[in-house]
């Protein structure tokens, strides 16, 4: 390599390693949230405003997805002019037995099916495989929350 390929290249690491892309601005680490760089700067919120819903299963989801599409604003849900958040969910029915975290076992299985016969996971709650097989012997309904 000859000195001048040498003098560039230390040059080039030298310019690399004081934080700058040859142009003087230094990047920033992190970068900015994607919304932030490409959102216009005439972006306003939307007009029909947001609307928190609460799904606390799937007979929930079918109803609000059934309301959606008896809806008159329609054209504005379409149009990102109504949006919509997720609430929190509701509380589990009565009969259901709550395990927010820790392992399920054949144990809680069969206590859940003396209760009621259903089961409502939290996202820390693991469920080994054979109080699995355990609630599908029993027929007990495993629903687990996010």
């Amino acid at each position: 390599m000859s000195d001048d390929a040498r003098d560039i290249l230390r040059e080039l690491l030298a310019e690399a390693l004081a934080g700058t892309n040859g142009n003087g601005v230094t990047p920033q680490v992190p970068p900015p949230p994607v919304a932030a760089v490409h959102r216009p700067a005439t972006w306003e919120a939307p007009a029909g405003g947001v609307e928190r819903v609460s799904l606390a299963g799937d007979d929930d989801l079918n109803r609000f997805v059934r309301d959606l599409l008896t809806r008159a604003d329609r054209d504005a849900i379409l149009a990102g002019h109504v949006r919509f958040t997720l609430g929190a969910a509701a509380a589990p029915p009565a009969d259901a037995t709550r395990i927010d975290r820790g392992a399920v076992t054949e144990r809680t299985v069969a206590a859940a099916a003396k209760a009621g016969g259903r089961l409502v996971l939290g996202p820390r709650a693991v469920l080994t495989p054979l109080a699995r097989e355990k609630a599908r012997a029993l027929g007990i309904e495993i629903e687990r929350e996010s």
